[in-house]
């Protein structure tokens, strides 16, 4: 049983994320692990996490779906936990994939406010409103709720479907633009691991400057979430871009373009540091598409396609599915992109920016709960 719950934590920390680009969604951790009714067990199990996650997939129809978790430092000790499950946490803090701070206070609401995402929470709406209005806006709590099927997230305020996005807030947007630097050692959010002659700190995973997360705003200073340090402006964050693999249909994976790193998609670029899609394609897509495909590379808002395959790619303008308007592109010709462009790598295998596509196209996404221990944690029909 013990290695069936490693596998559940192992495939729940794929979708955990602290990457402003890619998290869809922010909750507090220490509020999913005693949601005790969901599956009867103990006082608190990191295994539900998975339920959550799960359940997001399926309210965004959507594969590999990140969350953003802010935990409390006092989780890590917590002694309802097991002593497995302390470890995984803090190895998830350790790594950037989650956040962990002294105190949550409002952590979890200012991260939400600051990249406009939703609040996955069981807590009352009128608990927040006072502190953070925006939370009575159609979309911006979401509740975990039994199902038959399974926990379902419904929006606490306002009707329909999945919300619309919501943007960042203008503080938000100042704070994201700038790269920021903390003083503390290892500091694995806004520090690199060249600032320690520690042992330990080429063992760590240092979050890129793209990707760092939101400051905390202290007395309006910007902040080291977890270590309370005043952070340094160390300057401009380079730009990023979303961008989707889209196959058959349906999006399997978000990815970000940045202005200081071209990006590889194939199906299966060398050396582990690109996007790969082998594990989606068909026997016949899988013997066309190249292990380098395309890179994507991004200067200013101007994204260019390269071909570096050896059978070619294809550019669908606007989205247009005439394939009287496809633009071929041969190996090593490249091509800037429109904003409603399509890279096309083999019919149904597609690329573009996220914002072009509303919905992932899921029926039911891929349960991260398949090798849960008990029949309670495992979703129905799997």
């Amino acid at each position: 049983m013990r290695f069936e719950v490693s596998k559940v934590l192992d495939a729940i920390e794929v979708r955990l994320t602290t990457d402003p680009a890619l998290a869809r969604a922010v909750v507090d951790l220490s509020e999913v692990v005693r949601y005790a009714d969901l599956d009867g067990g103990r006082p608190a199990s990191l295994v539900r996490l998975g339920l959550l996650v799960d359940a997001l997939g399926r309210y965004a129809a959507e594969e590999n779906v990140p969350v953003y978790a802010v935990a409390p430092r006092g989780l890590i000790s917590d002694t309802d936990l097991t002593s497995n499950e302390r470890m995984v946490v803090r190895r998830w803090a350790d790594d950037g994939k989650i956040e962990v701070v002294p105190q949550l206070d409002d952590r979890v609401l200012e991260v939400a406010e600051m990249l406009g995402l939703p609040v996955l929470t069981r807590d009352r709406e009128d608990r927040f409103r006072d502190r953070r209005p925006w939370v009575a806006d159609p979309g911006r709590l979401l509740a975990l709720v039994s199902n038959q099927g399974g926990p379902t997230l419904v929006p606490r305020v306002g009707r329909g479907e999945v919300a619309p996005p919501v943007p960042r807030s203008p503080l938000g947007e100042r704070l994201l633009a700038r790269v920021w630097s903390c003083p503390a050692p290892n500091c694995t959010s806004y520090g690199s691991s060249g600032e320690s002659d520690s042992f330990f700190s080429d063992m760590r995973t240092y979050t890129s400057p793209v990707s760092q997360p939101p400051p905390a705003l202290r007395a309006g200073v910007p902040t080291c979430p977890r270590h309370g340090e005043r952070l340094r402006d160390a300057g401009a964050r380079p730009g990023t871009e979303v961008f989707s693999v889209r196959i058959d249909g349906v999006i399997r994976q978000r990815f970000v373009v940045s202005e200081d790193k071209p990006v590889v998609v194939g199906r299966a670029p060398e050396g582990g540091d690109g996007v790969m899609l082998g594990q989606w394609l068909s026997d016949d897509a899988r013997k066309w598409i190249s292990r380098g495909h395309v890179r994507l590379s991004l200067r200013g808002e101007e994204v260019t396609v390269q071909d570096v395959s050896t059978n070619g790619s294809g550019i669908r303008p606007g989205g247009s599915s005439d394939d009287d308007a496809r633009l071929s592109l041969k190996r090593q010709e490249s091509r800037i992109l429109g904003p409603e462009d399509v890279v096309e790598l083999y019919a149904g295998v597609h690329l573009g920016r996220s914002k072009l596509w509303s919905s992932g196209g899921v029926v039911q996404p891929e349960s991260v709960m398949g090798e849960a221990p008990t029949m309670a944690f495992r979703p129905v029909g799997r």
